[in-house]
């Protein structure tokens, strides 16, 4: 196993006083009457949340509670990687790497930690271009590949269990099926117009056409991320309150807030996420990530069939995710469980933490 260098998050004063300076200094713009969520941010909770970041936010508190998780700084292939790496204490743990997607961070699995150590030694990487990783952004087949290398490589593990982003835990599932022993993911990815619908299912066939209205109504994010991350990037890194207007958004069209988003988060794990894309200036390489990957989904002559992927895998389906129908699922994967929960959304080991454990513990004690 190759030495691992310790790491502990220690933002400067400099940087967190310039914060402050910005967010007094914001610039408002004009807002729709009674607006709510209806234009995208909500005008009157944003303005809440950047009173509370100036007046109750304690960044020290939250840099301790992430420094309480042992952290690591690896070099992989001139990379370097940051992850939470956590040896269980159960008599026969097996070794589980758990990877955030956009716009989070390794801060989505802090809760569930505790909960999965009886059963795993955990791995928690934040993503190349995220947080507190290197400032270099790739393509979810490459990250992959640097997680293949952590695990046997850095870790010294010869198999190993995978969950989370689908992108990222699917290609390494297919890249490296002989270490790979099983996967749990939330969603098979969607349909991108190579399908023969003629032998889709009216399950699939409904869910086909939902994603096809969800991408007009939802779907500009991708749109500009995969296309002209670079303009958006500099209004992101200059701007505390527009980053967080921007990750906001989708913490509450993607999760199961009924209306309200602290139903689901509290004012304090929302900016905190937000800070470690700020104190990091990542939000640029973890954009432009969309990009990277859509150049190789799409090359020269449009979009490519998705491949299948063979280890065995479960599928929990979240109400406020995508309602991924199983004949679908079971077309992308080698489906050995599914299961329909009956709440949470996208973020769903931030915000139902006991029910997503749960069902990384059942579903991997049933299937590998």
């Amino acid at each position: 196993m190759k030495q691992l260098q310790p790491f502990k998050i220690d933002v400067s004063n400099e940087l967190l006083n310039d914060l402050s300076a910005r967010l007094k200094q914001t610039r408002w713009t004009d807002e729709p009457e009674n607006a709510g969520w209806n234009y995208g941010t909500n005008p009157q909770y944003l303005r809440e949340l950047v009173t509370y970041w100036q007046q109750g936010f304690d960044w020290r508190k939250q840099e301790a509670l992430l420094n309480s998780f042992p952290q690591f700084i690896t070099n992989i292939d001139g990379t370097d990687i940051h992850f939470i790496y956590i040896k269980g204490n159960g008599s026969n743990t097996r070794p589980l790497i758990l990877t955030h997607e956009w716009p989070d961070s390794f801060f989505r699995f802090y809760k569930v930690i505790p909960m999965l150590t009886d059963a795993f030694d955990l791995v928690i990487p934040s993503m190349p271009g995220y947080g507190f990783s290197g400032h270099v952004a790739t393509t979810s087949e490459n990250a992959a590949h640097l997680w293949a290398k952590l695990m046997t490589e850095v870790l010294g593990y010869t198999h190993f269990l995978a969950a989370g982003d689908f992108a990222v835990t699917t290609a390494l599932a297919q890249n490296y099926p002989a270490q790979v022993q099983a996967i749990h993911l939330t969603d098979t990815g969607y349909p991108n117009g190579t399908e023969d619908w003629s032998t889709m299912s009216p399950a699939e066939q409904q869910f086909g056409q939902f994603i096809q209205g969800w991408w007009f109504m939802e779907g500009a994010f991708n749109m500009i991320q995969s296309t002209k991350p670079q303009t958006l990037g500099y209004a992101l890194n200059d701007s505390p309150v527009g980053l967080a207007s921007w990750i906001l958004e989708k913490f509450y069209a993607w999760s199961d807030t009924k209306g309200n988003i602290e139903n689901s988060f509290t004012k304090d794990e929302l900016l905190t996420n937000i800070m470690i894309y700020w104190v990091s200036s990542t939000i640029n390489t973890a954009i432009r990530r969309y990009l990277e990957d859509a150049r190789v989904m799409f090359g020269e002559h449009g979009p490519k069939p998705v491949p299948r992927t063979e280890v065995p895998t479960a599928v929990s389906i979240f109400p406020a995710d995508s309602n991924t129908p199983e004949e679908w699922a079971a077309r992308r994967v080698n489906l050995k469980r599914f299961t329909k929960l009956p709440k949470g959304g996208r973020f769903a080991a931030l915000e139902v933490p006991e029910l997503y454990a749960k069902e990384l513990q059942d579903a991997f004690a049933a299937i590998a």
